[in-house]
C-alpha cells in the first residue's frame, strides 16, 4: 500500500509509533496475543518489524525509517487493522519471558503461564533441576515451553509431542534455531498416544482449554488460529481430562505433573473433588496452573 501523504509527513520512529498508535486506538482490533493496549502493540509491531531491541526505545526514536521501510511497515499497519493478523504472525514472531520464537499460523501465539515458572526454574517445586532426566511438553505447539524446559533442565532429554504435524514443523524451526536437536525429540502423537511405554520425571502441557461458549465468541484474531489448538469441547476440559486419566502411566514415582486450564478452575474441582491440586502462583493469580504428584493422580 502507498499514502504519498504519510510517507512525506512521517520520518523518524516516533512519528511512525504516534500514528500507529492513534490507529491501533481508533480501530477495532483486539489485543491478546502478547499485549493488551494499543502502545505496547504499536511498539512491537515497529520495532519487530525494525529488528530493533524492545527493551530500549528511547535510543532509537529519532532515528529515520528509510522510504521501502516506511512503504513495508504503513503495510503491515494496515493488514493488522483491516485484515485482523496478529502482529506475531506478521512477523514471525513471539515473547515468552526472554525468548524468541518462530511462530506463523500453523501454530497459536505462544502466551502460557506456565513460562513464568519456567523462568524461575519451576522453584520451590522442583528443587533440584539436575535431578529431571527426561521430560515431556505434552500439546507443545511452537516447542516453546519445551525450549525454555531445555535450558532450565540442561541434563535433560525432552520430548515435544503434538497431535499436528504442522505444529511440530514450526517446533523444529525453533529447535533449529536454538541449536537443540541433540536434547529434544519431536514426537506426532496425539496425547500419550503414540509414546509406548516411556516414563518421564516431569510432564508439562499448557493444551486448549477453551470452552465453546468461548470459541463461538472469538475475536476475529483468534480465528486466525488452528482451532485444534484452543477448543476442548463443552466445557473447555476435553484435553485435560484425558491427561489426568492417563499421566500416572507416564510418571516415574516422583514425577510431577504440571498443566495450565485457563479459567476452568471451579468445573475441574467439580470433575475431581477427591483430586488435592495445588495450585501455583502466577502473575494472574492461583487459579490457572496446577500441579499434582504422581501419588496425587486418580487410578
Amino acid at each position: 500500500m502507498n499514502n504519498p501523504q504519510l510517507l512525506n509527513q512521517f520520518f523518524s520512529i516516533r512519528d511512525w509509533l504516534r500514528y500507529t498508535v492513534s490507529r491501533f486506538e481508533s480501530s477495532d482490533i483486539f489485543f491478546g496475543h502478547g499485549t493488551s493496549n494499543a502502545y505496547d502493540e504499536a511498539v512491537w509491531l515497529i520495532f519487530g518489524f525494525l529488528h530493533l531491541p524492545h527493551d530500549t526505545i528511547d535510543n532509537f526514536l529519532d532515528a529515520n525509517i528509510t522510504v521501502k521501510e516506511k512503504k513495508d511497515l504503513l503495510l503491515l499497519i494496515e493488514k493488522r487493522i483491516n485484515e485482523k493478523i496478529p502482529t506475531a504472525y506478521l512477523l514471525n514472531e513471539a515473547w515468552l519471558k526472554d525468548y524468541k520464537f518462530y511462530v506463523d499460523e500453523r501454530v497459536i501465539v505462544p502466551r502460557s503461564l506456565i513460562a513464568e515458572l519456567l523462568s524461575e526454574n519451576f522453584y520451590p517445586w522442583i528443587e533440584r533441576p539436575e535431578s529431571i532426566h527426561i521430560a515431556l511438553d505434552l500439546c507443545t505447539g511452537s516447542g516453546c515451553l519445551g525450549i525454555m524446559m531445555a535450558h532450565v533442565f540442561q541434563n535433560a532429554s525432552i520430548d515435544l509431542v503434538d497431535i499436528s504435524e504442522k505444529a511440530l514443523q514450526v517446533a523444529q524451526i525453533n529447535t533449529d534455531n536454538y541449536g537443540l536437536n541433540d536434547q529434544l525429540n519431536l514426537i506426532q502423537s496425539d496425547l500419550f498416544q503414540a509414546l509406548d511405554e516411556k516414563k518421564y520425571d516431569l510432564i508439562i502441557s499448557n493444551p486448549p482449554y477453551v470452552n465453546q461458549a468461548s470459541v463461538d465468541k472469538f475475536p476475529l484474531e483468534f480465528l486466525k488460529e488452528p482451532n485444534i489448538a484452543l477448543g476442548s469441547g463443552n466445557d473447555g476440559l476435553d484435553h485435560t481430562i484425558k491427561i489426568i486419566h492417563e499421566a500416572k502411566k507416564y510418571l516415574n514415582d516422583d514425577g510431577v505433573l504440571i498443566v495450565e486450564i485457563g479459567h476452568n478452575k471451579e468445573i475441574l474441582l467439580e470433575k475431581f473433588p477427591q483430586t488435592e491440586f495445588q495450585w501455583l502462583e502466577v502473575s494472574l493469580g492461583n487459579d490457572f496452573v496446577f500441579m499434582l504428584h504422581k501419588s496425587q493422580l486418580p487410578i
